[in-house]
């Protein structure tokens, strides 16, 4: 007896011993949130669940599966709706019962996802089970039935339809899997391969056998380790108990709404859940505090949307009041007393405002107001089935109360409707529901709250049913603006970027949008894509409630979410430009998070400062837009994207005098006419498919006379802003020069920078006065500025190559080419530096010329090829060469051998030893010999007519450029740089073998001709495109005149687009004389 008293004390200590030193609770929490250990801060947005069979599930213990609530539900089980699974969560949730087929792809993946109603948990039968489909066994289910789970799997693992890398497969295992032909073994390999990894995989089960048995399964069909993945130790309750605990207080609280005299009843999650198509405001909303007070409130003061939280926080003690505006209380007073009076089941009242005047947040506030008095809602999207929407409300007014009469009414908030026919129409459905279900009353059952956009912005007539809010704030509210401005002050650091309050707080004036405008987009670069995405996002001015989804976002700036320890807000990745731009969610057919413009008045004066200051025309940003492929690929947002486009491209503003086109298309026609005509061009090739988006480009022809834009002559000259920045240039180089021996120091590193970055911003100013003054007709364009900004850089390389940093050997001049190129960051550098601690101080110096130091070949190739577009294509009058420009030339060539030097080759030999690598780098080669020999742009290539060259090098030019075009990733622009080249080189050496015949190129041409073609390069297309379909005489029968002569007419537009600032005093280059025989 006591060595048996012995073995159970000892078996209870090592039992002990075991739970004291698992780690598979935190693991647990670690995998499923993807590194938040918060499932409100959840780095995954949605969760799919695969399960198999077991006769002894813990049901009671599925209260963290309904809180997970997911996407999808893959269950191998044929019983589960008799007595398994699924009909023990359908107790506890909402479910949609689907075969796999109902996932394979034969429309619009935005419609199937609409169909399969993926809000609500679909519970897909992988095994039959659910109407005839009969279970098979192990061994049929892969012929059967495997591919049509993997269409399941294709389908969901869609960027269009999940987040990418933010939504996390968990597999269920109730039962052991030991059979290596286990359809669970198959759905694992074929998320492995769709996922591209098992990041996003997690796998559950409750004993060390099954976990052993399913990890040497996985291991031998996929040959991969997964332990780390699994978690096995936890019983399914601690399981449960272990999820639930990653909810904060007020998601693991239950939800109440009110009954009347201070009486409440639970809000189920089944029901709320199938009320999916409202966002239902409880009594105890958000009670239970949030950790995220700061990032919620600074989101709002920024300019983004409203939430019940900011309702909540000014109601805690030690906090000001949210603002109450005049009309709030006449609202809550008068306005909802008098309709309650009404003896109609649905009435209305309309909530009208000016874009941006906080309309829709007095509409939330008179919710959160009447939350304990009345079951208040926002329909979540505006297009939702307005039978399916009626048949909610009446839900939600009768929860709790069924074969009653209802004791309270619903307050239901509709937001952004753009016509107010549909909202009659929805008020009519919900009057029939109500007659429907025989709710009779003497008194108002549902009182519609319809927040809408005003036409005007003046002050409209007040009536029963409507009041108006807008932009000027009356004395009383302006005192309170001043209050809550001190408060916010004290309590957030970076008050002065709330722009959304401010805007508010001065009334909306112009002076103050005007100056937000111009400081934050100081130094705007057009080049950057953080910078071309934000100009992209500016024009949500165009179209009410439009937005950019942050897939969208991440696939454009290339910084794709990773699946685990959270990622990088995207709001951030747009730099200073961050301020302006936040975060909303947006509901339709599928649910997903974008960025928006804070408020339509920053938009707007954003958009002028960036024509008037930066040269960024609305056409370049809409052409942007139009021709980005990844915009429109398979994202989520895709298709609100394209909704869009085609309303501000085709949704016209009629006021006293009507418009045949739209606000944006009548902006860029004021701005650079004749380049509406190519955006409209570009719009038809996009939406090829859209009748009305066609239609615009075939009344063009017929409806557009345009004014010429008002110039005003600037007293500034170019000439005096280069002899003040050559000042600065030759402090720089004389500085240079006295730091002859050894590297430089920290001190004079910081110097030397200042000088240059002073130097860059003068000469920038130059060219900004040269091109006023060119265009102006004042003088011919003064070209010092590109050149001086050209040398500045130069300069910079050289002080960069006389730092620790970038001074040690080959690696480290290539790792200097990729910072100076934008592909490389300063912190990605000291990272991976050995030697970092000891250049500390030169990192931190850097560091602050950040944005000189990344855009510096930006910078130097644009003022090239501007110079070089310049030269080549435009002469003197008198056709004699300026002994300045030669001069200037020749300092041009000098500057770009440098450039080459650092920017046109790959010197790390042991880069290039990998063989791998040496596959990889063959294109990139390719591409910088091309650059190196100035064959990366058609003005490059066109002065090979002109200048003394090896025939050889032109034909390994052509070579290199077949190969970037057969290359299969070519850009329109190396397509088009191809034809120039067999152009060329047919004038140079007419025998040479690398000459495509004449059918062939023309072949090419159409097929460029037939792809976006980017505003850019419209000009080198339209040349060369006349210039080989030029007819010879007599003409065959079929020739494309058409196109031709639309090619003509676009030459003029396309050379004063790229021109008009800079040929003045000057006349055009003749490259080829047109003749009659058929060629190159």
């Amino acid at each position: 007896m006591a060595q048996r008293a012995q073995r159970r004390k000892q078996a209870e200590e090592k039992h002990l011993n075991v739970i004291k030193s698992s780690t598979q609770g935190s693991r647990l929490s670690q995998l499923i949130t993807g590194g938040s250990f918060s499932l409100d801060k959840s780095h995954f947005e949605r969760y799919i669940i695969v399960t198999n069979k077991s006769h002894e599930i813990p049901f009671e213990s599925l209260g963290f599966l309904v809180e997970l609530n997911p996407i999808a539900v893959l269950d191998f089980d044929p019983e589960s709706a008799k007595d398994g699974l699924k009909f023990h969560f359908k107790e506890l949730s909402t479910v949609n019962d689907h075969l796999p087929a109902r996932y394979k792809i034969t429309e619009a993946v935005e419609d199937i996802a609409n169909q399969l109603k993926t809000r609500i948990t679909s519970w897909v039968f992988c095994n039959g089970g659910i109407g005839k489909e009969e279970p098979v066994d192990i061994n049929e289910w892969l012929m059967d039935k495997g591919s049509s789970i993997r269409d399941v799997i294709s389908f969901l693992c869609r960027k269009d339809v999940l987040p990418d890398k933010r939504f996390l497969v968990i597999f269920l295992l109730w039962s052991t899997v030991s059979e290596k032909m286990d359809p669970l073994v198959e759905t694992f390999s074929m998320f492995y391969q769709e996922l591209k990894g098992a990041e996003q995989i997690l796998c559950i089960c409750d004993n060390e056998n099954a976990c052993t048995s399913w990890t040497n399964l996985v291991d031998a069909r996929c040959g991969i380790k997964i332990t780390q993945r699994c978690i096995h130790e936890l019983s399914f309750p601690e399981v449960n108990g272990t999820v639930l605990s990653l909810l904060s207080k007020n998601r693991r609280s239950s939800r109440f709404l009110p009954c009347g005299g201070g009486s409440k009843i639970l809000l189920e999650k089944k029901v709320e859940r199938d009320l999916n198509t409202l966002n239902v405001l409880c009594v105890n909303q958000c009670e239970g505090g949030n950790d995220n007070k700061i990032v919620i409130e600074e989101n709002f003061y920024k300019g983004g949307q409203v939430s019940w939280w900011n309702f909540y926080f000014s109601e805690q003690p030690g906090s000001i009041p949210f603002i109450k505006r005049d009309m709030f209380d006449f609202i809550k007073g008068t306005v909802i007393p008098d309709l309650c009076s009404l003896g109609k089941a649905c009435v209305l009242f309309n909530l009208m405002h000016v874009p941006g005047c906080g309309g829709t947040t007095l509409a939330m506030q008179s919710l959160w107001a009447h939350r304990d008095r009345f079951r208040c809602a926002v329909l979540r999207d505006r297009n939702a089935d307005f039978a399916e929407v009626a048949d909610q409300v009446v839900k939600l007014l009768m929860c709790g109360r069924e074969g009653q009469l209802p004791r309270v009414p619903v307050l239901l908030m509709i937001d952004d409707f753009d016509d107010k026919e549909k909202v009659f129409d929805l008020q009519r459905a919900i009057d029939e529901e109500c007659a429907k279900k025989n709710i009779q009353s003497k008194s108002a059952q549902v009182i519609l709250l319809n927040c809408m956009m005003s036409e005007s912005s003046e002050q409209t007539e007040q009536t029963e049913e409507s009041v108006f809010i807008g932009n000027n704030l009356s004395k009383k509210e302006q005192e309170l603006f001043e209050e809550k401005l001190v408060a916010i002050e004290k309590e957030h650091k970076n008050a002065d970027t709330f722009y959304g309050f401010m805007i508010m707080k001065k009334s909306h004036k112009p002076e103050y949008v005007q100056g937000v405008a111009r400081k934050t987009l100081k130094s705007f670069n057009m080049k950057e894509k953080h910078a071309q995405l934000f100009a992209v996002v500016l024009l949500n001015v165009y179209c009410k409630g439009s937005s950019l989804s942050i897939s969208l976002c991440e696939e454009f700036l290339g910084c794709q979410p990773k699946p685990i320890f959270g990622t990088t807000k995207v709001e951030d990745r747009f730099g200073k430009f961050s301020t302006l731009i936040a975060t909303c969610s947006i509901e339709g057919k599928v649910v997903f998070k974008a960025v928006k413009i804070i408020h339509s008045n920053i938009a707007k004066h954003c958009l002028e400062e960036l024509t008037t200051t930066y040269n960024v025309n609305q056409a370049e940003i809409t052409d942007l837009l139009l021709t980005t492929d990844k915009f429109y690929e398979s994202t989520q947002g895709k298709g609100k994207l394209q909704e869009d486009v085609c309303q501000i491209l085709v949704m016209r503003h009629y006021s006293v005098e009507e418009c045949q086109f739209s606000p944006l298309i009548q902006n860029i026609a004021s701005e650079s006419p004749g380049l509406e005509e190519m955006v409209l061009q570009n719009a038809s090739k996009r939406f090829d498919k859209n009748a009305v988006v066609s239609q615009l480009l075939k009344d063009f022809s017929m409806g557009v006379y345009w004014a010429s834009r008002a110039r005003e002559l600037s007293k500034d000259s170019s000439y005096f802003a280069d002899t003040s920045a050559q000042v600065v240039k030759h402090e720089l180089k004389n500085a240079i020069a006295n730091c002859r021996e050894g590297p430089i120091p920290p001190s004079k590193l910081e110097i030397l920078l200042k000088m240059a970055q002073s130097a860059t911003d003068a000469f920038k100013e130059t060219q900004s006065l040269a091109k006023k003054e060119s265009s102006q007709r004042l003088r011919s364009f003064n070209t010092a500025g590109c050149l001086g900004e050209i040398q500045v850089g130069v300069l910079v390389i050289k002080v960069l190559e006389q730092t620790p940093v970038f001074a040690s050997d080959n690696v480290r001049h290539d790792i200097m080419s990729e910072v100076l190129s934008g592909h490389a960051t300063l912190g990605d550098v000291e990272k991976n530096d050995k030697r970092h601690n000891k250049h500390t101080q030169h990192y931190e110096i850097l560091k602050q010329f950040e944005s000189l130091l990344y855009n510096l070949r930006c910078r130097m190739k644009e003022n090239f090829d501007f110079l070089d577009n310049f030269s080549v294509n435009l002469g003197s009058r008198s056709g004699m060469k300026d002994s300045r420009e030669q001069v200037a030339q020749r300092e041009l060539f000098r500057c770009f051998r440098q450039y080459a030097e650092v920017f046109c080759k790959t010197d790390s030999a042991a880069l290039l030893r990998n063989k791998v690598m040496s596959s990889m780098l063959k294109l990139h080669q390719e591409r910088q010999y091309l650059e190196m020999n100035k064959a990366d742009s058609f003005s490059g290539i066109l002065n090979y007519l002109s200048k003394d060259t090896k025939r050889d090098s032109l034909e390994e030019i052509a070579r290199l450029s077949a190969s970037v075009f057969a290359s299969g990733q070519s850009t329109v622009k190396e397509r088009t740089n191809f034809i120039y080249v067999n152009v060329v080189l047919s004038h140079i050496k007419p025998a040479s073998n690398q000459i495509l015949p004449y059918r062939k190129l023309i072949d090419h041409l159409c097929q460029v001709l037939w792809d976006q073609i980017p505003l850019r390069e419209s000009l080198p297309l339209n040349f060369i495109t006349v210039v080989l379909f030029w007819p010879q005489q007599p003409s065959p029968a079929g020739f494309p005149y058409d196109i031709l002569r639309r090619h003509i007419s676009q030459i003029r537009t396309s050379y004063y687009m790229v021109m008009k600032e800079v040929f003045n005093e000057k006349r055009p280059i003749v490259h080829f004389l047109l003749g009659k025989k058929i060629s190159h």
